[in-house]
């Protein structure tokens, strides 16, 4: 790639995004994934997390050129500790240590505020993993606090929404039993930090498992008549405030319904298989500039509507590297060569990437192999997974393997003509879900 191209495009792109959306100043977090062998230098990726109003970064590891790169930019970092270093994590030296090299390095320049433990464990079905999160988040806060670093950054862990049970109506929102017992103890050490509680979320897989009954515009956040909670009375125009609203009433249902609700992960694919219904430009155009405008107007959901979202899309590049499905490969806002996948509403963005080169992804191409590296979290966000117990026959399972393996089942009843699937989501193991380190 010709450097100094990239370099007049990212830039243009970011004199034209500084005019049209202003107000995304502050607002917007972006999942910047590096599972690919054609992405630009960290250095060359500031102004394009500028070109979008992002303001706050979370990488699936602590990265030291992405750290350096962005240092005294201002812009706000979640770094990651990755799933297979939650046992090391156990001895409290090794957490101070990592806390450290990975971390007070970089401060203040780099801003850093919240370290992810671990992504999406406690839904892998490994007794190994799920036994050291907790213990690994106590000693890597009590490191922060060795360091008198803990007033300024924050400890979580991002989990699955296959950690919930039930999650229609919104209101009836609870987590898996056998899963509490795990929970609760993460839950109460979130109230005595003042940690956020971490979700991924993706209304595409509801969708693409069956498109037929539920509603496009009901997961585009386009115009529809939405549905309606018949416990709480709350009107829902699209999936995604669904989801989330389901969580609140989860962390409630435990005690802890003041807990704040961070979306860590949320996205839609510009390409995918032959088989994957939904996934194309168009509707990822539409998923996340509806998004994008909705953070923007730090509109909350119908539960809590003085709420400003806090929420990370998912990703800001197509990364070619990643296993399963072409979708995978295709949830970045950039391609590769800095150029935008298609336009979020930036006047000028289609004239620069006629101006610059493009990386072509193959559309059904054979999956390429995993990353010879360890993992730590972040692989594919799609992968097959163990269903738990059996459903009620009353219950039509419309499956959906959702961000980290999840089950995004919509397993519903049609209520009317005029209604969309809604549904529930059961006990699913999810599988690796994991990132290089």
């Amino acid at each position: 790639m010709e450097y100094g191209r990239f370099y007049y495009c990212a830039s243009l792109i970011l004199s034209i995004s500084g005019l049209v959306f202003p107000v995304m100043a502050g607002s917007i977090g972006i999942n910047y994934g590096q599972i690919a062998n054609n992405l630009p230098a960290p250095d060359n990726v500031v102004p394009l997390v500028k070109s979008i109003g992002a303001t706050k970064v979370k990488l699936y590891d602590a990265d030291p050129r992405v750290l350096k790169a962005f240092a005294n930019t201002g812009v706000e970092f979640i770094v990651g500790l990755g799933n297979e270093y939650l046992s090391k994590m156990r001895d409290p030296e090794k957490a101070e240590a990592w806390v450290k090299t990975n971390v007070q390095a970089y401060l203040p320049a780099t801003k850093i505020t919240c370290i992810t433990i671990g992504n999406e464990v406690l839904t892998f079905n490994d007794t190994g993993l799920t036994d050291n999160l907790f213990p690994a988040m106590q000693n890597i806060h009590t490191a922060l606090v060795n360091l008198r670093l803990d007033k300024q950054v924050s400890v979580t862990t991002a989990h699955s929404l296959a950690i919930l049970e039930v999650s229609y109506p919104p209101s009836a929102g609870s987590f898996r039993k056998d899963l509490v017992g795990c929970i609760t103890p993460i839950l109460n050490f979130h109230a005595k930090t003042n940690s956020p509680f971490l979700i991924n979320a993706y209304p595409f897989f509801a969708y693409k498992s069956n498109p037929k009954q539920i509603s496009l515009d009901f997961v585009l956040f386009q115009p529809n008549q939405g549905i309606v909670d018949s416990k709480s009375n709350f009107h829902y125009d699209n999936m995604l405030f669904a989801q989330i609203d389901a969580v609140h009433s989860a962390l409630a249902s435990l005690g802890y319904s003041k807990l704040p609700v961070h979306i860590s992960e949320t996205g839609w694919p510009s390409k995918g298989d032959a088989d994957e219904v939904g996934a194309t430009l168009e509707n990822a155009k539409k998923y996340n500039g509806n998004l994008l405008k909705i953070i923007c107007q730090r509109k909350g959901t119908p539960m809590r509507p003085n709420t400003d979202f806090n929420i990370y899309v998912f990703a800001l590049f197509n990364e070619n590297m990643k296993p399963g499905p072409a979708s995978e490969r295709n949830y970045g806002l950039f391609k590769p060569d800095g150029t935008p996948a298609y336009s979020l509403g930036i006047s000028g963005t289609d004239a620069v990437s006629a101006n610059t080169t493009t990386t072509t992804t193959t559309t059904g191409a054979p999956a390429p192999p995993s990353p010879d590296s360890s993992s730590n979290g972040y692989l594919s966000i799609s992968a097959a997974v163990k269903l738990g117990p059996s459903l009620p026959a009353s219950l039509s399972i419309i499956g959906a393997v959702g961000g980290g393996g999840q089950l995004i089942g919509l397993f519903g009843k049609t209520i009317s003509p005029q209604s969309w699937l809604i549904g529930l989501i059961f006990n699913a193991y999810a599988p690796n879900y994991q990132a290089i380190a």
